[in-house]
């Protein structure tokens, strides 16, 4: 595996231990502290992510139009990073949304060509498992961050504002890898010419097959979601304050463990049995979520949507990139994070608002059935395929 793939596993360790220690506490932190509702919540985390992908649309097609991606994510990972002070002093819902907001556009001008820069540095025959390995590695900065944020939480007396201003120190250490332990290989020849601005005939050029992942991609994004309501959902089963972290580190620890061997795996076998059996760990997570009365069982959920994740999330990345052409790399990324994205804002908008009318069971029922009717369509499509 080359060296830089490492090196981008640990900028998204450090920045995932970071976000995630965030985000772990702020759904609970909008509600209890700025007293936000359901509905509020799934606008805001809708629009931030919606709002990332965006922005990789234009920053994937400028990393082609450069020949560049390193600087472009310099850029993308910086902008989060210097929104972490502003979490612990939000004393208004306005703060959260445009920190949300700002650390969402960084994560959209890092994602796209750091996803290219990934393919661009790793031999065709090992990208399910560079990708895997990133996810990996990015899963593991996702569960220590919570971690962290549990104990902390225990030793400053639940103090959630000062536990979120231990996240602003690996947000500057994933910057400071990035800078300096990255080297930019050389783009081949046949990649190097100097092409224009983003043009229609660009997204014309990429084949049918890679639409066919981004219509897929669009349809998992659909049946998953925001995280935030994980945590909510495990404070409306009765885990204290303190504690509510823990679900996103079970969730990370299994997203982690599995990322790796599934990339490793769609190497060598066929991509869409992984596919569909992430989809059926969906639907069972959806369903133990809905039916959780306790925490261990919405415990188990939050396992079994870890597993979900890491069948399929770094296998749709090696799809991405092994469909699009080198010189549309980024392009691709950035198309495909936007459909995914807007896919996303409808989700989470949708999740809010059925719990906040119907209950928490209900948007868990909902994922599940968005879910199956996935699996089901991925299973019709590889019988006529």
């Amino acid at each position: 595996m080359p060296a830089g793939v490492w090196v981008l596993g640990g900028v998204s360790m450090f920045m995932d231990m970071s976000s995630e220690l965030v985000h772990s506490l702020l759904p609970v932190f909008m509600v209890t502290v700025l007293g936000a509702s359901m509905i509020t919540i799934g606008f805001i985390e809708g629009i931030a992510e919606a709002t990332a992908a965006i922005a990789k649309v234009f920053s994937g097609a400028l990393s082609d139009y450069l020949g560049k991606r390193k600087w472009l994510a310099v850029l993308g990972y910086g902008l989060a990073a210097v929104t972490k002070p502003i979490f612990p002093l939000a004393t208004t819902l306005g703060w959260v949304f445009t920190a949300r907001f700002i650390d969402r556009v960084g994560k959209g001008i890092r994602g796209a060509p750091r996803d290219a820069l990934v393919a661009d540095l790793t031999p065709r025959e090992l990208r399910g498992a560079a990708y895997g390995l990133r996810q990996s590695l990015d899963s593991i900065g996702a569960f220590i961050g919570p971690l962290l944020a549990v104990i902390f939480m225990a030793l400053l007396a639940d103090d959630i504002r000062a536990v979120l201003w231990l996240a602003v120190i690996p947000a500057f250490i994933a910057v400071a890898l990035l800078i300096f332990g990255i080297r930019e290989p050389e783009r081949p020849s046949a990649d190097a010419v100097t092409r224009g601005p983003l043009t229609l005939s660009d997204a014309k050029q990429l084949p049918r097959r890679y639409w066919l992942i981004v219509l897929l991609g669009a349809v998992f994004t659909l049946a998953r979601f925001s995280e935030a309501f994980l945590v909510l959902r495990i404070q409306d089963v009765g885990l204290a304050l303190g504690y509510v972290p823990v679900v996103l580190i079970v969730m990370n620890v299994v997203y982690a463990a599995s990322a790796y061997p599934a990339g490793a795996a769609s190497d060598r076998f066929g991509h869409r049995s992984l596919l569909v059996v992430g989809l059926v760990m969906l639907v069972l997570a959806d369903l133990v979520l809905a039916a959780a009365t306790s925490p261990l069982p919405a415990l188990m959920g939050a396992a079994l949507w870890g597993l979900h994740m890491g069948l399929t999330q770094g296998l749709l990345a090696k799809l991405v990139a092994d469909t699009a052409p080198a010189e549309l790399r980024g392009t691709a990324f950035g198309i495909f994070n936007l459909i995914s994205g807007g896919a996303l804002l409808l989700a989470s908008v949708i999740a809010g608002v059925l719990w906040s009318v119907i209950g928490a069971p209900a948007t868990f029922l909902a994922g599940a059935a968005f879910a199956a009717l996935a699996a089901l369509g991925l299973l019709n499509y590889s019988r006529k395929s």
